[in-house]
């Protein structure tokens, strides 16, 4: 069938919104109309710095209504709400044990390129085009397979929910389901998009005692309080560790880092108490830390986190739960765009203007 696509043609380009063919989809995949879909920092990752191979539809949060199923498709049926997650085998010990965040061919099957049967969805002219995420959510309808796709309640607004499907199960799932803070403690979450936010929201809900907001827009700063952090320091103004050192008695129970500046990493390790764990989660570069004096000798540790350990299928329906009983309020992150408004809706996020823009494609 023919769509609309933003199609990324090379290294760096902007995006540009052109017909192109979609398959049917195969076995134990369904066809769904995109409704609205987020705009993650992980998608300027891949259109500028190669992650991925092109030519590419990239997108990896939408959302939508299934159309068709495929064969042996079971949870799934035409009319339902959707979102769509990461893709991953199911087959493989991680997934078998509920850790698809990590399947062993999580790289291969979210940026390689290919569907799980090694072949393309996408097409335009003689041309194959790749496909992101196991979904390429920048078009107006997508094929994916069952197992990445999670069905939602109907009476929540749909074009809201894309981006459960990355940025906000990352920073919720990396609070409540791998540090899993225990009633009391304290943390620091550096970095106040999507993910941070999301993360301070998470915190609330888990009953931290301290909850700090670092960030350096201070609007940034004023929402992650109404969100639910304790302290807001803006990091150009102030000594974050000292500050946090004192407030929280010599230092946190847990950091997330979502920013990816290895300034700020070594902040949220240094601002930890003995035997505090910190979170990674942001894109970071190569970069050193002295492991006995930041880690090793007060028992530290440092984890890498991916979307938040979850199981979407699991997990997302929980954080819609606590949205409508009115704890967890994402919906004020998100500002809509028109999706030909795609090249302004990545400067916005890019300026910090907007912290979580999704696109409406219906």
């Amino acid at each position: 069938m023919k769509i609309r696509a933003a199609v990324t043609h090379r290294q760096g380009q902007s995006f540009a919104i052109e017909t192109v063919d979609l398959a049917a989809p195969k076995s134990d995949e369904v066809l769904i109309k995109v409704v609205a879909t987020g705009v993650c920092h992980t998608d300027a990752v891949a259109r500028d710095l190669g992650v991925s191979p092109y030519p590419i539809v990239l997108g990896h949060e939408g959302a939508g209504i299934v159309e068709r199923i495929g064969e042996n498709v079971t949870s799934l049926a035409p009319g339902d709400h959707v979102v769509v997650s990461f893709a991953h085998c199911g087959r493989c010990e991680n997934c078998l044990t509920g850790r698809p965040t990590v399947c062993t061919r999580f790289n291969e099957l979210n940026f390689g390129g290919r569907m799980e049967d090694g072949t393309y969805r996408l097409r335009q002219g003689d041309t194959d085009l790749c496909t992101f995420f196991g979904q390429s959510s920048f078009g107006t309808h997508v094929v994916a397979h069952e197992r990445n796709v999670v069905k939602m309640d109907r009476d929540v607004d749909l074009s809201l929910l894309g981006p459960l499907g990355c940025g906000i199960q990352t920073g919720a799932g990396t609070v409540l389901n791998r540090l899993k803070p225990e009633f009391g403690t304290s943390i620091a979450v550096y970095g106040c998009g999507a993910v941070g936010l999301s993360a301070i929201m998470a915190a609330r809900i888990a009953n931290c005692q301290y909850i700090f907001a670092v960030d350096v827009h201070d609007n940034r700063l004023q929402l992650a309080e109404e969100l639910g952090a304790t302290h807001a320091l803006n990091g150009k103004q102030v000594d974050v560790v000292k500050e946090i050192k004192a407030a929280s008695g010599g230092g946190t129970h847990y950091g997330v880092e979502t920013t990816g500046v290895p300034a700020v990493v070594r902040q949220c390790l240094h601002a930890l108490r003995p035997l505090g764990q910190a979170a990674i989660v942001g894109v970071t570069p190569e970069m050193t830390i002295d492991v006995h004096n930041d880690l090793m000798a007060e028992g530290k540790a440092m984890i890498g986190v991916i979307e938040g350990d979850s199981v979407p299928r699991v997990f997302i329906p929980k954080l819609i739960e606590f949205y409508k009983a009115g704890k967890f309020p994402f919906d004020k992150l998100v500002k809509f765009y028109a999706f030909d408004e795609i090249n302004q809706a990545f400067e916005d996020s890019a300026k910090g203007t907007t912290i979580k823009p999704v696109l409406k494609l219906a």
